[in-house]
């Protein structure tokens, strides 16, 4: 990537902290999470946040168009890594490469920091984000994703 384009990117991303910008940045993770209410968004970014988890927005024009929700994680299949929980862009605002922008200053981000990778999980009806990571972001497909409610 040309440095100065990378840099033009690093003023437009944000990594938010106060409880105002954390609910701003709500306002576009609730189209992924919509089952979340602000109260109950910010009560479990609290807990995440004690656990390392880091809330970042890429800004066009004075507004939120994307976040993702990040936390470094170390383990015996991914070694040292980026895990992405979140990564969503405002849905009036898809297919102009915000997206994509975020998750590449995330994967410079684990490189910064020494990571080995950056992985992600993400639901089987999603098929457009699928076609985006795998083609566009060239992820490999390693692994499905097993749960059971307790």
């Amino acid at each position: 990537m040309h440095e100065s384009i990378h840099r033009e990117w690093l003023k437009l991303i944000k990594h938010l902290q106060t409880k105002e910008e954390l609910l701003e940045g709500f306002q576009v993770l609730k189209e992924l999470r919509p089952h979340l209410t602000e109260d109950t968004f910010i009560e479990i970014y609290e807990t995440m946040q004690k656990e390392g988890y880091e809330l970042y927005v890429y800004v066009e024009k004075e507004e939120i168009v994307a976040v993702t929700g990040i936390i470094m994680l170390t383990n015996f299949y991914d070694g040292r890594h980026i895990y992405v929980y979140d990564l969503v862009t405002k849905n009036t605002a898809r297919s102009n490469g915000y997206g994509e922008k975020l998750l590449t200053y995330i994967e410079g981000l684990g490189k910064e920091r020494g990571c080995e990778k950056v992985t992600l999980s993400s639901g089987l009806p999603r098929v457009d984000a699928h076609r985006f990571y795998e083609k566009k972001m060239d992820y490999d497909k390693t692994s499905y994703v097993f749960r059971k409610e307790l």
